[in-house]
């Protein structure tokens, strides 16, 4: 199986119960083609730091109902060392879901870009905090630029 970009996606959470409110979200992604998950880990760090994982097959009914569908093809990709390096970072008494992803529109985007004879020459992930001070910064800026404005023209004289 050819993968285009994949992601890593680790999402934790405080406790050790994840909620269901994601699997929706999640389920848009895949039905839509823009993502394809090709693994999902769950892990849960007890109070005292003990570290389980568990498989998608190794979820519970219900759980297991709700996201075996969206998972085109468990690869392995996770491997136990990498669960276990993942699990460092968190908190005793939390959870994650790890999550790697197949960019989907990404490939299509990819094979039309080939077919064009055209090549990628930067592919950067900006995070959206950067994104966000960025954006308060040049909202900033235009506030001066406005406040600037209005008492050039106040100083004007008056005709």
């Amino acid at each position: 199986m050819a993968l285009g970009p994949v992601e890593l996606l680790v999402v934790k959470f405080p406790g050790t119960q994840l909620k269901g409110e994601i699997v929706p979200a999640l389920r848009e992604l895949v039905d839509t083609g823009t993502i394809r998950i090709v693994d999902l880990v769950f892990i849960r760090k007890d109070a005292n730091g003990a570290v389980t994982t568990t498989e998608l097959s190794d979820l519970d009914d219900d759980t297991y109902a709700a996201l075996d569908p969206l998972v085109a093809e468990i690869t392995g990709l996770i491997s136990e060392d990498d669960e276990l390096q993942l699990a460092d970072m968190l908190e005793n008494d939390s959870s994650a879901g790890l999550l790697l992803f197949e960019n989907a529109w990404a490939t299509r985007f990819r094979e039309a870009i080939a077919n064009a004879r055209g090549e990628v020459v930067l592919d950067e992930r900006i995070p959206n905090s950067v994104i966000e001070d960025v954006t308060s910064a040049r909202t900033a800026d235009q506030g001066l630029l406005a406040s600037q404005m209005d008492t050039a023209a106040q100083a004007q004289p008056q005709m």
